[in-house]
């Protein structure tokens, strides 16, 4: 295991208030700080690209890379628009940028005024709040629709859930919802914990159990996507949902007698 360092002084700083430099040692519990893994398999593009990086800060845990990999890769050499909640230090969309091409739309939405400085390099970057559906719409609508969001924003569970509500329906067909640094939703100080009944995690278990309301009497639960929901993906703090209009399962026995 990479031996653990202190937290350098760019992620210091994302914790200035009280109340944030609180979560600095659930963070430093679990954060690594070392050089790149060693693999068995050869790196895809994004990871390339991240280890490459010498621009602007890139944040990201390692075992990310290969899921971006596999989930936006059938995305690449498509019209696409995708917009990423959480600009930071801008370093993300231009990882974004060089994936996904020229012609890709890309947009970033942050509450850090500072992050206007980014706007038109790789990106549009817009400020508002994911808890502010009306901002949410404006910014979809300037993008001319949508096929990814990626939320790496404030990881508060009420925050999640307020841009999902707004913004999965707003998705397109065949769409992609990523939700990142989910082990945030277990942190009372992020609004999760534990079985915490408004967490996160528990909105992630009823979209499970609405995915197979077919079997059960409780309806979905879930009115943002509801009827669409076609698919759900956990890894250790990525939830990847897909969004396809989801018709009543049907099975069929083919075959002769034995």
């Amino acid at each position: 295991m990479t031996a653990k360092l202190p937290l350098p002084n760019w992620l210091q700083n994302r914790f200035q208030s009280k109340k944030a430099r609180r979560r600095l040692s659930d963070i430093t519990r679990f954060a690594y700080f070392g050089p790149r893994p060693e693999t068995a398999t050869s790196p895809g593009e994004i990871e390339t690209l991240f280890w490459s990086n010498t621009g602007r800060v890139v944040h990201k845990w390692h075992h990310y890379l290969p899921l971006y990999e596999r989930y936006f890769g059938p995305y690449r050499g498509k019209p696409l628009r995708m917009l990423e909640i959480g600009v930071f230090q801008g370093g993300s969309l231009d990882l974004w940028r060089r994936y996904f091409g020229p012609d890709a739309v890309l947009f970033g939405i942050d509450i850090d005024p500072a992050c206007a400085a980014f706007n038109g390099q790789s990106a549009q970057v817009r400020i508002g709040s994911q808890e502010d559906a009306a901002f949410l719409r404006s910014v979809v609508a300037e993008m001319g629709g949508i096929d990814i969001v990626l939320d790496d924003g404030s990881h508060n569970s009420r925050h999640i859930r307020a841009g999902l509500d707004v913004l999965f329906p707003l998705l397109n067909d065949g769409g992609l919802y990523m939700i990142e640094d989910l082990h945030a939703a277990y942190w009372p100080n992020f609004s999760g914990g534990y079985d915490a009944p408004r967490g996160f995690m528990q909105v992630a278990k009823r979209m499970m159990d609405d995915m197979h309301h077919w079997y059960h009497r409780h309806g979905e639960q879930v009115a943002a996507t509801a009827g669409h929901l076609a698919g759900m993906h956990l890894h250790d703090s990525i939830l990847v949902l897909e969004k396809r209009a989801v018709a009543p399962p049907m099975h069929t026995q083919v075959g002769g007698a034995v």
